[in-house]
């Protein structure tokens, strides 16, 4: 058999399947309540408004457009409604300024592979979202630890860069009910990120995925819309705004979207042309005519299920977690993060809870660009029913007690 490994480039190596994308097969076990895939709850998808929406492309005068190449930068149509939405949020811009993506995800591949050189630093929260850390890994890069709350100072962080081997590039994060921890950042981090940022002369890329999604609390400007307030425009700010479609409306259609400077934005067409040359020009219309007549009506749809879900959790976790367990309590998104007691694998405790309990959730380790913190884990309360997660909780609070009484 022929051996590939010294033929591929060294970047392969660092290439993982992803946690989670594997614990997604579990879905398919009828017998396994899951908390594991942080994805919408299919039963919201507006099936209809989308049926009606193809129905119209293919017997209307765009059905041929719709099956044709298009242009790299995206759907016209699709991004003046785009820019509408950012002019709500502080974040007025023009068409030119918006790209669409074949999901955010691609969003992030293009901006590690824009920013990033071998050896040079991303900065990155602890923990973080583990597709930018696949997306990133690629480019073969150094992590170090974006900490708004401690001391670091940017000469802290060039120096920990040349050590090693490269200059920082980018400081990446989900600012509002990040993945996985639910957590947001308050208008004081996002300021101090933005002194930081001006201070190292880097990038910001700002990954909204979960923006629509608040339940509670008061909204944060996105750090995007401080910047422009700061520096008096678009075309003078260094943050680079990523969102997706596929929390609202359909993951399925794979259609995300990047707001930035026209520096960034025209290489990333470039990049778009050589990779892909446009995303689907069919789903890049479905989602605009679906986006024009039901986006609000979808949203408050799907906040008022996924909110009821959260709370669910939450009181579950307080009814059913032995001491020594903490947890956030995120005011939107779809996820809790817990911390274990010391000493505790959350990756052995899903072995024993897929045996023993029927539960799955996705152990934090994945989620830490250095592998630490074993100790925590992922809960995502967005496919679940509310009986469901009552009964899941309760089962892995019994299993996390035994598991804290052996080890006593």
């Amino acid at each position: 058999m022929l051996d590939w490994e010294h033929i591929f480039a060294t970047r392969s190596s660092r290439m993982r399947a992803s946690e989670i994308r594997e614990l997604l097969k579990l879905l398919e076990q009828p017998d396994i309540i899951s908390f594991a895939g942080g994805i919408p709850d299919p039963a919201l998808f507006p099936d209809e408004a989308f049926k009606q929406a193809y129905a119209d492309i293919f017997s209307g005068p765009q059905v041929n457009a719709a099956l044709q190449y298009s242009v790299s930068e995206g759907y016209k149509p699709l991004r003046e409604w785009l820019v509408g939405e950012m002019a709500k949020i502080g974040i007025p811009c023009s068409v030119d300024n918006v790209f669409i993506t074949s999901g955010s995800q691609q969003a992030l591949d293009y901006l590690g592979k824009l920013f990033l050189s071998t050896k040079d630093t991303a900065l990155v929260t602890w923990p973080t979202y583990l597709g930018a850390l696949q997306a990133f890994n690629a480019y073969e890069p150094a992590y170090d630890q974006l900490s708004l709350n401690g001391n670091r100072t940017p000469d802290g962080y060039r120096e920990a860069a040349a050590k090693a081997g490269g200059a920082v590039k980018f400081a990446y994060l989900s600012s509002d009910f990040s993945n996985p921890t639910g957590e947001t950042v308050d208008r004081a981090g996002r300021e101090k990120l933005l002194e930081l940022a001006d201070e190292l002369d880097v990038a910001i890329i700002e990954d909204a995925a979960y923006q629509n999604l608040r339940y509670d609390g008061e909204p944060v400007p996105p750090i995007m819309a401080l910047d422009i307030a700061r520096n008096g425009g678009i075309e003078n700010t260094r943050t680079i705004y990523s969102g997706s479609f596929s929390k609202t409306l359909a993951p399925g259609l794979r259609v995300g979207f990047v707001v930035a400077a026209m520096p960034v934005i025209r290489k990333l067409v470039l990049m778009k042309q050589a990779a892909d040359l446009h995303s689907s020009t069919i789903n890049q219309i479905a989602i605009a005519h679906v986006a024009e007549r039901i986006f609000p009506e979808q949203v408050a749809k799907i906040k008022k299920a996924y909110s009821a879900r959260r709370d669910a959790m939450l009181a579950a976790l307080d009814k059913y977690m032995p001491a020594g367990a903490t947890w956030t309590k995120p005011e939107g998104g779809m996820f809790v993060w817990v911390r274990l007691p010391e000493g505790m694998d959350g990756a052995e405790l899903l072995a024993r809870s897929i045996q023993t309990e029927k539960v799955a959730f996705v152990p934090g380790k994945a989620f830490y660009a250095d592998g630490s913190n074993n100790n925590t884990l992922r809960l995502s309360f967005s496919c679940a029913s509310e009986a469901m997660i009552e009964e899941g909780i309760q089962r892995l609070g019994r299993l996390i007690s035994t598991a804290v009484a052996e080890a006593a």
